[in-house]
């Protein structure tokens, strides 16, 4: 794979500067990432050239605009087009953007982790790209398939070896998912704070089972999803990481037997309370919810790529739907944290409350 960063311009991109052949001898990717420099000058029939090509390429394209102010309107479409775009700006209010002091060291963050994780970052892009315009379910299905694929990659191997062996983890000393009932409320709290209620097996299966009653229950108006200890979900279990034994059973288990969908399915009656740390399956799950309530000390993080992996849990699906796919792809690809008050801002949360408020499954009088 290329070790130098390629930048073009708009007119290079329209003259087709990132149409060469992806793959060399043995499959070797060429080029996986290219910058488009949205500081050059263009017309607008170069851009909407440029927009053309940037649509049908196989490469990730990340546009780079250092100048302060608004986006020049002639590269409104190719910014649309590409897998994000950097600007100088510390907070832009456009999702497709995002902003950085130094958009530089930012590129050169994101180039360094697609270098490394070269497979996990373009498979990244292609199921934001994918399904962007698909219902969750059958959105959830491409995020798995790719899941699945790159399970067998040399990234993802690499990545278990750094692991080293582990003994799966033990059996939940408690009930690992509870729940209350209180009228047309059910309060539901993930309870394995020893392990900082990684999304296991144990609670996976007890979320399902709780989300399942929810949605047979049509007394249940109100849900509430809260976890117990100093975090509300460190993400997937990572001593279970590749133990199922197949690819196929392991596309089945997340799809068929995971939360995404049934989270979807009752969007509009669930209200999720997070704190502390909420990695990977932490925020991907939650995200499907109608409602998302952060206590401020809350950080955000989906470091799947670094580990050879895309999201898995459903986050390829409903991060972008809340935050658009190019800070999605951002996010997921960098493994940034992104604290509450950013989260709010970008509207992957609805609301900054108090940590006591977070953790009170009783919702608050009107």
């Amino acid at each position: 794979m290329d070790t130098a960063q390629a930048s073009v311009s708009p007119r290079d991109l329209a003259d087709g500067a990132a149409d060469a052949a992806l793959l060399a001898e043995e499959a070797a990717v060429v080029t996986p990432m290219m910058i488009v420099d949205l500081d050059a000058a263009v017309d607008a029939g170069t851009a909407a050239r440029a927009t053309e090509r940037a649509l049908s390429t196989d490469r990730l394209l990340v546009g780079v605009r250092r100048q302060p102010g608004p986006l020049p309107e002639v590269v409104e479409g190719l910014v649309s087009a590409l897998d994000t775009t950097i600007v100088g700006e510390v907070m832009p209010s456009d999702r497709r953007l995002v902003g950085a002091i130094d958009p530089d060291a930012a590129i050169a963050e994101l180039f360094e982790v697609v270098a490394a994780n070269v497979h996990a970052a373009m498979l990244l892009g292609q199921v934001l790209r994918l399904s962007e315009g698909l219902p969750v379910r059958q959105a959830i299905d491409v995020e798995s398939l790719a899941y699945s694929t790159l399970l067998g990659t040399p990234g993802f191997r690499r990545w278990l070896e750094r692991r080293g062996p582990r003994p799966l983890p033990p059996p939940s000393p408690q009930e690992p998912v509870l729940l209350r009932r209180e009228d047309n409320l059910l309060s539901i709290t993930l309870n394995r704070p020893e392990r900082r209620n990684a999304y296991g097996a144990e609670v996976r299966d007890g979320l399902v089972e709780a989300l399942r009653l929810a949605i047979t229950d049509d007394t249940i108006s109100e849900i509430i999803l809260a976890g117990s200890g100093p975090s509300f979900s460190a993400g997937g279990d990572l001593d279970e990481f590749g133990t199922t034994p197949d690819l196929a059973t392991a596309h089945l288990i997340r799809t068929r037997a995971g939360a995404g969908r049934l989270m979807a399915q009752i969007a509009g009656r669930i209200e999720v309370r997070v704190h502390g740390s909420c990695v990977g399956a932490g925020i991907e799950v939650p995200a499907f919810a109608g409602r998302i309530v952060a206590s401020p000390d809350a950080v955000f993080r989906l470091p799947e790529v670094s580990m050879g992996l895309i999201p898995g849990a459903g986050g390829t699906v409903s991060v972008p739907r809340r935050i658009g796919r190019w800070r999605a792809f951002w996010l997921s690809s960098t493994g940034a944290p992104l604290d509450a008050h950013t989260a709010l801002a970008w509207g992957l949360v609805d609301e900054i409350a108090h940590r006591s408020v977070v953790s009170t499954l009783t919702p608050p009088s009107a």
